[in-house]
C-alpha cells in the first residue's frame, strides 16, 4: 500500500516522466527490445544534461541566483524598473543557467519582491513575461533548454553547425524577443507607481566553505560546456562532475532531481520505436517535411516543446528549424513547456492565488507575444 502511494505521488508530481515511460512501453508492443535499443539514446545530450543539471542545482543551493536578483533591485523605486530587472534576470541569465533553473530560482523571489513592495498586481503578468523571458532567452543558447541541447547536437553531427553558427542564427530571434519585452513591461507597468520602500535582506553569508563551493561549480559548469564546443568528449566530462560533486558536495547529488534525464530516454525509446514501424514512419515524415516550423510549434502546444523536439527530429533532419519552432512552441498553452508548469505551480503555492485568472491572463499574453515571434521565424527562419 506504502509502495503503491509513493508510486501515485511520483506520477502526480513527475507527470511527463510518467506518461513518456507509459509510451515507451506502448512502443515496444510493437517493437520488442533488442540491441538496437541502445542506438536510441542520445547519450551525449543525457550527459550534458546531468552535469548542468547537477551544477545549477549546485548553485542554486547555494543561493547564488537569488543574491544577483537581490543586488540588481537594491535601488529600484518605482514598478517598472522592478520588473524590468526581474524579467531580465530570467532573459539573460536563461541562456546559462537554463530556462527550468532560471524560473525555479526566480518566481518565488519575484512574488516576495512584488508582495513586499506593494505591487501585487502585477505578480500574475510579471511571471508570464518571466516565463517567456526565459523560453526567448534560453533559445540563443546550445544549453540554454533540454531540447536545444539534443537538438544542437544533432546539428554538430550532421555538420550543420557549430556553436558559434547556432547562437549567430538564433540572435535576431532573440532580439526582437527583447525588444517585445520591454515593450510588455512598458504597456503592463504604465502608471509606474512607487514601490513600497522596505529594506529587505541584500547579503549573503560567505563561509570559506561555501566561496570554495561556489568556484567549484563554477568551474563544473566551464567543464560541462567542453563537449558542447568540441574540445573533449562528454564521457570524459561526466565521470569528473559526478566524482568531484561527491566528495565536495555529496547531498547536492543525491538530493537533486534527474526526471528529466528519465523523460529524455523514454522518449527516445518512443521516437526510435516509431522510426522502425514503416507505415508511421512514412506518415510522420511527410507530415513534418517541409513544415518544420508550424508543425513544431503546434506540437509542442499539445505535447510540450521538449518532447515534441525529440518526436519530430525522428522524422525531420532540418535541426534548427525544429530548435526554433519548439523554442517558439513553449510560449501558448500552460502545458506547452514544463517551464510554464514551474512558473504555475510556484504561483498557486501563494497565499491568496487565483488559479483561473493566472491561465487566462498567462495564455493571452503568450499568444499575443507568439504571434509576431512566429511571423518573424515564417519570414526569415527558413532563410538562416
Amino acid at each position: 500500500m506504502k509502495n503503491m502511494k509513493k508510486i501515485i505521488a511520483f506520477a502526480r508530481k513527475e507527470t511527463v516522466t510518467t506518461v513518456s515511460f507509459v509510451l515507451a512501453l506502448i512502443s515496444m508492443l510493437f517493437v520488442k527490445p533488442d540491441a538496437g535499443y541502445a542506438d536510441y539514446v542520445h547519450w551525449s545530450t543525457i550527459s550534458t544534461l546531468m552535469c548542468l543539471i547537477t551544477v545549477m542545482s549546485g548553485l542554486k543551493n547555494l543561493g547564488v541566483f537569488k543574491y544577483l536578483g537581490r543586488l540588481l533591485l537594491s535601488h529600484r523605486n518605482h514598478a517598472r524598473s522592478v520588473i524590468l530587472i526581474l524579467v531580465g534576470l530570467c532573459f539573460f541569465l536563461a541562456p546559462f543557467i537554463t530556462n527550468d533553473v532560471a524560473l525555479i530560482t526566480f518566481v518565488p523571489f519575484t512574488i516576495f519582491v512584488l508582495e513586499y513592495a506593494g505591487l501585487k498586481k502585477y505578480i500574475i503578468p510579471t511571471l508570464a513575461l518571466q516565463t517567456i523571458a526565459a523560453h526567448m532567452g534560453s533559445m540563443i543558447s546550445p544549453i540554454g533548454n533540454p531540447h536545444n541541447i539534443y537538438l544542437y547536437e544533432l546539428m554538430v553531427e550532421e555538420g550543420q553547425t557549430d556553436a558559434v553558427g547556432f547562437i549567430m542564427k538564433m540572435l535576431p530571434f532573440s532580439i526582437a524577443a527583447a525588444a517585445l519585452l520591454i515593450l510588455f513591461v512598458f504597456v503592463i507597468a504604465r502608471k509606474n507607481e512607487a514601490i513600497l520602500k522596505r529594506k529587505f535582506d541584500q547579503s549573503m553569508n560567505i563561509t570559506g566553505e561555501k566561496m570554495a563551493q561556489i568556484l567549484m561549480y563554477t568551474l563544473l559548469f566551464a567543464v560541462s560546456l567542453l563537449p558542447v564546443f568540441g574540445v573533449v568528449k562528454y564521457y570524459y566530462v561526466l565521470p569528473v562532475v559526478i566524482i568531484t560533486t561527491l566528495v565536495f558536495d555529496r547531498t547536492n547529488l543525491f538530493t537533486t532531481n534527474y526526471s528529466l534525464l528519465l523523460t529524455f530516454i523514454f522518449l527516445f525509446i518512443v521516437v526510435g520505436n516509431l522510426g522502425r514501424i514503416d507505415v508511421i514512419n512514412n506518415t510522420l515524415t511527410s507530415i513534418v517535411s517541409g513544415k518544420e516550423l508550424i508543425v513544431s510549434v503546434l506540437a509542442s502546444q499539445v505535447i510540450s516543446n521538449a518532447p515534441a523536439s525529440i518526436l519530430l527530429s525522428g522524422f525531420s533532419d532540418r535541426y534548427f528549424l525544429l530548435a526554433l519552432g519548439t523554442d517558439m512552441g513553449g510560449l501558448g498553452t500552460l502545458i506547452a513547456a514544463m517551464a510554464n508548469l514551474i512558473s504555475f505551480k510556484e504561483y498557486t503555492e501563494m497565499k491568496g492565488a487565483e488559479t483561473g485568472k493566472y491561465i487566462l491572463q498567462f495564455t493571452i499574453i503568450n499568444v499575443i507575444f507568439l504571434i509576431p515571434m512566429l511571423i518573424l521565424a515564417i519570414l526569415i527562419g527558413e532563410s538562416i
